[in-house]
């Protein structure tokens, strides 16, 4: 583990890195849902809670490996976190969740780790829950958006058309959509926002690239 990824593994370092863009990165979630609707959450490597506060209206489960970030979610929030690792995690049929939140956590993981959790996960939902995926896109070399990608400490950065392979060979695609991170008037990341069901939908699926 290189400086970068010990530091960040402490949970107050983390929230402070984050915390300037948690309510950005959510942005397509609160435009594509209505969240007063969702009744039960989970929160798939949820780190020390930042999105557990869009929830508390709800029956929510934030899991996570790192021991550190689970005890800081609980003491910040006082909801439930769990330390388990999300592939090791099961769920009875009456306990499924509607709402599965996967937030910058994949670009840890390589293809096949994501195929395999992404499938497990499959087994988690309910028949009409949806996965919801925000992920750095990996964007053309040589913008700022590129460099911060690069040096992300998610060594698995994709570029759009992997993302969209991966995930949409696993769920039937709802909404899938690009939209950057800004800061200073600059676009630091480019993110994705997928919306999946394991079942096909009623409604037709919204396709959004840009």
């Amino acid at each position: 583990m290189n400086f970068k990824n010990l530091v960040l593994e402490q949970s107050l370092v983390y929230r402070l890195w984050q915390a300037p863009f948690a309510d950005q990165k959510f942005m397509p979630i609160h435009a594509h849902n209505d969240l007063n609707r969702v009744r039960r959450v989970l929160d798939v490597g949820c780190g020390p809670g930042t999105s557990s506060k869009y929830f508390a209206h709800t029956e929510y489960l934030g899991i996570d490996i790192n021991e550190r970030y689970v005890e800081t979610a609980r003491r910040r929030y006082r909801l439930n976190f769990k330390v388990v690792d999300a592939r090791e995690f099961h769920a009875a049929p009456e306990d499924r969740f509607d709402f599965i939140l996967v937030n910058s956590f994949l670009h840890h993981l390589c293809t096949k780790d994501v195929v395999a959790l992404l499938s497990h996960i499959r087994d988690l939902l309910t028949e009409d829950g949806c996965v919801h995926i925000l992920e750095p896109e990996l964007p053309p070399a040589g913008s700022i958006a590129y460099i911060l990608a690069r040096a992300d400490r998610g060594k698995f950065v994709r570029r759009f058309e992997e993302w969209k392979s991966i995930f949409t060979g696993l769920f039937h695609s709802m909404v899938f959509q690009p939209y950057p991170l800004k800061g200073a008037g600059l676009t630091l990341w480019n993110m994705l926002y997928f919306k999946g069901r394991v079942s096909e939908p009623d409604d037709p699926a919204i396709e959004m690239v840009d």
